[in-house]
């Protein structure tokens, strides 16, 4: 069975020897060029996604509006996207050792902000990569390196893989 990352996570892909990717800094704030009108009585987030190349040569990498769709709440709603003040990647080179982040500006129910979805399709030398999903929430505290393994990322992780085995079971019967 497939399981999201817990954002945070490193995504590694077998299609691109050394190309990796994570979403990661999912945090409350405003956008920089003010908020779009549009997003009215929602609360916006930021979610951060980079691009990193650990392999030997460089990948041409797109990131943009399209290739990631952020879903809110236990019900997944499609969260405002503020295509206006977010800042993707167009065609960048990405050498080895390298990377490139794009930050993505949100809006959802302030309610529902407890958790997100992030789902992420790359396209890395005019190549499609395969989908991945990171879940998460705003004000849920990612591991860092220094930090023991411990509540908020385990707990988050082991609720969502039990989550899963749930709906699988529910759809067995």
């Amino acid at each position: 069975m497939y399981e999201p990352n817990v954002v945070g996570d490193w995504q590694e892909y077998d299609e691109h020897a050394g190309l990796r990717v994570r979403v990661h800094r999912l945090e409350p704030g405003e956008p920089p060029r003010g908020r779009d009108d549009a997003a009215e009585g929602l609360a916006y987030f930021s979610v951060r996604v980079t691009v990193e190349n650990r392999g030997n040569r460089p990948f041409c990498i797109h990131l943009e509006d399209g290739q990631i769709d952020v879903r809110t709440g236990a019900d997944g709603e499609s969260a405002f996207i503020d295509w206006r003040n977010s800042q993707f990647i167009e065609g960048f080179d990405v050498h080895p050792l390298r990377r490139a982040t794009a930050v993505l500006y949100a809006a959802g129910p302030e309610a529902c902000l407890g958790q997100v979805d992030v789902q992420v399709q790359l396209r890395a030398d005019e190549e499609w990569t395969g989908r991945r999903m990171w879940t998460g929430g705003v004000g849920v505290r990612e591991g860092s390196a220094g930090t023991p393994v411990g509540a908020g990322r385990d707990s988050l992780a082991q609720q969502v893989s039990f989550f899963l085995q749930q709906q699988a079971e529910e759809g067995t019967s």
